[in-house]
C-alpha cells in the first residue's frame, strides 16, 4: 500500500475536512461500490491486469448492493442467473434466485479470487476532486464505524455504485397519509418486526417488487391487494431450464453448462426483443394469453393485465411458476386497477369512490434515482454539472477525465454490461500504460460538433416512471451511436470490445 500526501480542499457534510489525516492512501484504481458491478469489475481487473493496486469502497456493512439493501419477504431476481450471473462464474442453481442465493454466489467470487482484502466496508464517499495538474482523483470518505474522515487518491476512478439511492425508496405523497391507522412501509426498508399475520395488506405498485411480495404475503396475511394505477407486462415460466437439467443429468461439466445455457438464453432474449419491436401486438397477445390461461376465462384480464404501452418499453418481470397469478386465482390475493384519491384512517379512498380497507400499506412504488452516488464532484476546482456532459456509450462523459461509470442494461440482465465495460476499462488502462499517458477523457470530434443533443434514454424505447421523473439529472446523448447509452446488448457485445482506443474521441495526456 502506497501513500500520497494530499489534503481535501472541501468540508463535506459540514465537517472540517482539513482536520483529516494529511496522508492519503493511494491506489491506481479506486472502485466505488461492492455490489454486483463492483465485484465483477474487480475480478476482471485482477485477472486481466495483475499487479494493479486497487481498492473497493462501499458504505454498506457488506458486499451485495441491491441484495443486502432490500430485505422484504421473498426478494428474488427478476432476471435469470445464467445471464445475470457473471460470464466467468458458472451458475448452478435455479434461474430465478433468492437474494441469499445471489449473495452466496458473490461471496464465492470474492473468496475464490482473493478480493476480500481489497474491500473497505462502511466507507461513504463524500466528494471526488480531479486535479489535471496532478492527474489524480482525491476522495473524501466518511467511515461509518467511527465517523472519521479518510482521504484516498487514485489515478483512475471506476464508478460501480448503481443508479438509485439506497438510503430511501421512492414513495409519492398522497393526501391523508398521516391519517392512516397502520404502518406505511416501503420495501426498500422493510421492518424486521413487521407482523402481517391475519392482516389486510395493500401493495401499491405492479412491478417486479410487487410481483415478488404479493405471492409471499398471500400465504401469511388475511388478504393482500395489489393496487395499481396501470397494468404491467409479466412473463410466466418454470423456474428451471430443461436444457440445463438434461446436461446435468448426463454429467456435463458445470462450466460447459453455464456457457451453453447462457448462449441459449441470450439468443432467446435477442429473438424476443426483435419480436417486441417488429410485432408488438402479437407479443402482447401471447404474454396476456398466458396470464389468462392461469386465471381462467371469467377473470377481467383486459382491465388488470393489459398494459397501455408496448412490450419492452418498460422492464418485463418474470413470474416463476406463475406464483403471483396462482395467489390471485386462489382468492388470497386480488388486483384493483384504479387511482388513489387519498388515504384515510381505514385505508385508501380510490378515485372511483371505493374504499380499500387495510391494516398495512406497502408502497412498492420504485426508486429514487441518483447520479454518481450523490457524490460531490469537481473537476479542477469547478463543480461538475453532470447533466451538461455528453455520454460516450453510457460509460464515459465529456469533461470528466479518468473515470468510467458502470450502468447496466434495463431490458437485459444488468451484469451483461458489467462484463463488457470491465473488458473495455482493462484494455483502456493497458493502452494508457503503453502510450505513457496519465489521463484520458472523451471529447466530441470535429464531425460531432453539430449533433443534436437528446435526453439520456429515448422514451420511445424505455420509459419507466422512476427514470422519466429524473431524466434531467442525467447526461445528454446524441444522435450517433458512439454518444449514447444503448440498451442493445446484442450490438454492444461486438462493438465495445472492438472500440478503437486511438479514435479522435479519446484524448490522452
Amino acid at each position: 500500500m502506497n501513500t500520497y500526501n494530499a489534503q481535501i480542499d472541501i468540508e463535506p457534510d459540514g465537517a472540517n475536512a482539513h482536520s483529516a489525516s494529511p496522508s492519503a492512501e493511494h491506489f491506481q484504481v479506486l472502485i466505488v461500490g461492492a455490489g454486483i458491478s463492483g465485484i465483477g469489475c474487480a475480478y476482471h481487473l485482477r485477472k486481466r491486469l495483475p499487479g494493479t493496486s486497487f481498492v473497493i469502497l462501499d458504505e454498506q456493512e457488506s458486499f451485495g448492493g441491491t441484495w443486502i439493501t432490500h430485505k422484504y419477504p421473498g426478494i428474488r431476481s427478476d432476471s435469470d442467473l445464467h445471464t445475470f450471473g457473471y460470464s466467468f462464474k458458472p451458475w448452478v442453481g435455479p434461474p430465478i434466485a433468492t437474494a441469499a442465493e445471489i449473495l452466496s454466489y458473490m461471496n464465492e467470487v470474492i473468496e475464490e479470487n482473493g478480493l476480500a482484502g481489497h474491500i473497505r466496508y462502511k466507507h461513504r464517499v463524500l466528494s471526488a476532486r480531479w486535479s489535471s495538474e496532478a492527474n489524480l482523483w482525491t476522495l473524501a470518505v466518511r467511515r461509518a464505524d467511527n465517523g472519521d474522515l479518510a482521504t484516498f487518491t487514485a489515478n483512475f476512478l471506476w464508478m460501480c455504485q448503481g443508479y438509485y439511492r439506497h438510503s430511501e425508496g421512492y414513495t409519492p405523497y398522497w393526501p391523508g397519509m398521516k391519517d392512516f391507522g397502520g404502518p406505511v412501509v416501503h420495501p426498500q426498508h422493510w421492518p424486521d418486526n413487521l407482523n402481517v399475520s391475519s392482516k389486510r395488506v395493500i401493495v401499491i405498485g405492479s412491478g417486479a417488487t410487487a410481483a415478488t411480495l404479493i405471492p409471499n404475503l398471500a400465504d401469511r396475511c388475511a388478504h393482500v391487494t395489489m393496487l395499481q394505477r396501470s397494468p404491467t407486462y409479466f412473463w410466466i415460466g418454470r423456474n428451471a431450464i430443461e436444457l440445463a437439467e438434461e446436461l446435468r443429468r448426463i454429467q456435463i461439466d458445470e462450466s460447459w453448462i453455464h456457457e451453453i445455457v447462457r448462449r441459449k438464453k441470450l439468443f432467446e432474449q435477442y429473438a424476443f426483443s426483435k419480436r417486441c419491436m417488429t410485432e408488438p401486438e402479437q407479443v402482447k397477445k401471447e404474454l396476456i394469453s398466458k396470464i389468462a390461461a392461469v386465471l381462467g376465462p371469467e377473470y377481467d384480464v383486459a382491465s388488470h393485465f393489459t398494459p397501455r404501452y408496448n412490450p419492452m418499453q418498460q422492464r418485463l418481470a418474470f413470474v416463476p411458476d406463475a406464483d403471483l397469478f396462482l395467489g390471485i386465482k386462489s382468492g388470497k390475493a386480488s388486483v384493483i386497477t384504479d387511482e388513489i384519491e387519498r388515504f384515510n384512517k381505514r385505508g385508501i379512498l380510490l378515485k372511483s369512490g371505493k374504499t380499500l380497507e387495510a391494516d398495512i400499506v406497502v408502497t412498492a412504488t420504485g426508486f429514487n434515482l441518483c447520479v454518481l452516488g450523490d457524490i460531490d464532484f469537481a473537476i479542477d476546482g469547478k463543480p461538475l454539472e453532470f447533466s451538461e456532459t455528453v455520454t460516450y456509450r453510457g460509460m464515459m462523459f465529456t469533461g470528466i477525465p479518468n473515470m468510467v461509470w458502470v450502468f447496466g442494461y434495463f431490458r437485459s440482465s444488468w451484469t451483461l454490461r458489467v462484463d463488457l465495460i470491465a473488458g473495455f476499462v482493462c484494455r483502456l488502462l493497458k493502452h494508457m500504460k503503453e502510450k505513457g499517458a496519465k489521463r484520458v477523457e472523451v471529447r466530441l470530434r470535429p464531425e460531432d460538433q453539430n449533433m443534436r443533443l437528446l435526453s439520456w434514454i429515448d422514451p420511445n424505447i424505455f420509459n419507466p416512471g422512476y427514470l422519466m421523473r429524473n431524466m434531467h439529472l442525467f447526461p445528454k446523448r446524441a444522435d450517433r451511436l458512439e454518444w449514447q447509452h444503448s440498451q442493445d446488448y446484442w450490438m454492444e457485445k461486438d462493438v465495445i470490445p472492438a472500440i478503437d482506443l486511438d479514435d479522435q474521441a479519446f484524448v490522452y495526456g
